[in-house]
């Protein structure tokens, strides 16, 4: 039997794109299948959008990821939408199905996954800070997996009211916007609190979102998207409040799983994948 040099490819497409540790925790997961495919971390500027999508094609990329800038403006390079990413408008992972390149977001999803395991989403009360492409990834999402209600704070009066609306419009589910001008309290009614914002991102590690600490209590689940550092200011808080806690690795090592599933069809080893960018990012967990 002959063998076979051809590497099947996959890849991101951002700007800037250095700081992008995916390629770490994709590139574990293939080595430790066995899978014979490479990840390339890829610096492609908004002009440069349509030739890399060209160029993934006449290479025969099996798929790709894109960030910022480009989650928006390559759906007019694509042959089509999933379900999630027609109804957020934007895309994070491509896929090769035939000769068609589809977009799919798995934002929302890698999120939900994450939280399956301590809540069952079903009729739960939801505050959302946030109203960014995150936070709309996430709305959505909950909103398909049969959350009740959606409480979406933002500063934007406009992009908050914006969101909240798409999930009255699109979805089952309820959502209102609440302007977020001053301290917020946490309603005790509250199932879920999600920071979908990037208050608490490295390096501003010290900051936390502007509400009310006391108000959360130990029958809540607190969820931060950001996954660097995992142990937000966020986090610590409502961690010595009681509430079951979600850092944000879980949603990021998700987003690759399922990606990597679209790709190649194979559900990979989500712990090679997380331990992976822990020693990526040098964390301490």
């Amino acid at each position: 039997m002959s063998a076979n040099f051809l590497s099947e490819l996959t890849g991101s497409f951002s700007q800037p794109s250095a700081e992008n540790p995916t390629v770490a925790m994709v590139e574990a997961a293939y080595r430790h299948h066995g899978l014979d495919w490479r990840y390339i971390n890829c610096e492609v500027a908004p002009a440069d959008l349509e030739d890399a999508v060209r160029g993934a094609r006449a290479m025969g990329w099996a798929g790709f990821n894109c960030s910022i800038p480009h989650k928006v403006a390559v759906i007019e390079h694509l042959d089509g939408l999933g379900e999630s990413a027609r109804i957020i408008g934007a895309v994070n992972t491509v896929v090769r199905r035939g000769d068609r390149y589809e977009g799919e977001n798995t934002d929302g999803r890698g999120f939900v996954e994450a939280l399956q395991p301590v809540l069952d989403l079903r009729g739960k009360q939801v505050v959302l800070l946030g109203a960014g492409g995150a936070a709309r990834a996430v709305a959505v999402e909950l909103a398909l997996a049969g959350v009740a209600h959606v409480t979406v704070l933002n500063r934007d009066p406009g992009r908050g009211e914006e969101l909240a609306q798409l999930v009255n419009d699109k979805t089952q589910a309820r959502a209102d916007f609440v302007p977020w001008d001053r301290t917020f309290v946490v309603p005790a009614g509250t199932d879920l609190l999600v920071n979908a914002t990037s208050i608490g991102l490295y390096p501003d590690v010290g900051a936390c979102p502007d509400i009310d600490l006391d108000s959360l209590n130990a029958a809540m689940v607190v969820a931060d998207a950001i996954p660097n550092p995992p142990r937000t200011a966020l986090i610590r808080a409502a961690e010595a409040r009681g509430c079951t806690v979600l850092d944000g690795l879980g949603m990021l090592v998700n987003q690759g799983r399922i990606a990597i599933h679209y790709w190649s069809g194979i559900e990979v080893d989500a712990q090679v994948m997380r331990d992976a960018l822990i020693q990526a990012l040098e964390l301490d967990c």
